[in-house]
């Protein structure tokens, strides 16, 4: 890593700080900005997510993902995590926070919108940030994008039914301009650019140019993930500023839902044997959220501002702080990760010789 990736923690806490001062001073500019929307898609963000993500895809050569096969297990347990367990862990821990243990220090009219909120963003799991995350932990590019199609898919059709059950609702208004329109620009238009990209320079410079491309293009992408907290957190300073103990309370089961999702992809990717670049995009997709789609639900069913939006923007608040001190875990207990590997590895080979 460079000198500037290691301290990457302390650009991103510059950038919360920066990004709350400057929707502080100047909230007209930013509700400007935040107001450059199509069908609740902010569409600065989508450009800095293009940045972001579009040197990633690059890497992946279409002819690999066959492979992808042989990674069943952590495709299987990214699902598990995603639709089995995180959805309903969400509820739980809703329900026991905001429902009863911060109760007395919340508006009492807003607590069922809460909770509402945080459902939502359980049962909205990321998209186009896991490429991100996978990036910055070596995680193997070609599973990387099947996982998240394999989620996509997925989404589309289990999302409303899993909403409604929780909530009790008997219909839940998708909508479903946002959740299609982001998934067309978050993947299916960043895919298709990259791939004319990698095929152009491969035809014109071969494997030594496109590692140069690469190796350049990756300043970029850490760049855009900066500006992007500076927005995320500018949108939202006024509201971080007016009531600081709500935001404060909400981001309490957020957090803890974040890393006991993380540990339990992680864990049990290492207990069915994957590898470790497996491993960390497997963990990483379900901690991670598609907030674009819980935000935009959330407005759709309770309005702007309720509580159920103010929760849900809440988690578009700690994501990237708390998934980069997830992507510091990963890389920090690889060795740990693969030593695992090993006596599994040895213990088959004893096992075969018997």
């Amino acid at each position: 890593m460079s000198t500037f990736e290691r301290y990457l923690t302390v650009w991103v806490g510059l950038c919360i700080v920066v990004g709350i001062a400057l929707g502080h001073f100047f909230p007209n500019v930013f509700q400007a900005i935040g107001s450059a929307e199509v069908a609740k898609v902010n569409l600065p963000v989508a450009v800095l997510l293009w940045l972001m993500i579009i040197p990633m895809l690059v890497k992946i050569d279409p002819g690999a993902l066959r492979g992808v096969a042989e990674h069943w297990r952590g495709i299987g347990v990214t699902l598990a995590a995603n639709w089995l367990v995180k959805p309903f862990t969400m509820a739980l821990l809703g329900w026991f926070f905001i429902g009863w243990l911060f109760r007395p220090y919340l508006p009492a009219d807003q607590i069922e919108s809460y909770i509402a909120g945080l459902i939502l963003l359980g049962a909205a799991p990321c998209t186009a940030m896991v490429f991100v995350w996978s990036n910055l932990t070596k995680g193997e590019p070609h599973f990387t994008l099947s996982q998240v199609a394999f989620n996509d898919l997925i989404m589309v059709f289990a999302f409303a039914p899993i909403v409604a059950l929780l909530l009790g609702l008997s219909a839940i208004v998708v909508p479903w301009e946002t959740l299609l329109l982001s998934v067309g620009l978050y993947i299916i238009v960043p895919v298709i650019i990259s791939q004319m990209i990698r095929s152009r320079v491969l035809q014109t410079g071969g494997q030594q140019a496109l590692d140069h491309l690469l190796q350049r293009l990756q300043p970029i992408s850490i760049m855009a993930l900066l500006a992007t907290l500076v927005l995320l957190f500018a949108f939202q300073g006024e509201q971080i500023l007016e009531q600081p103990l709500i935001i404060a309370l909400l981001a309490v089961p957020i957090i803890i839902q974040t890393y006991f999702i993380f540990a339990f992809g992680y864990l049990l990717n290492r207990a069915v044997g994957e590898a470790h670049c497996i491993a960390s995009p497997s963990a990483l997709i379900g901690a991670s959220n598609f907030f674009e789609l819980a935000v935009a639900a959330a407005i759709s069913l309770f309005g702007f501002s309720s509580g159920a939006a103010l929760a849900t923007v809440v988690g578009v608040l700690i994501e990237v702080p708390v998934m980069l001190s997830l992507v510091k875990i990963v890389n920090s207990s690889r060795g740990w990760y693969e030593r695992g590997e090993v006596v599994r590895d040895r213990a088959a080979a004893r096992k075969a010789q018997v």
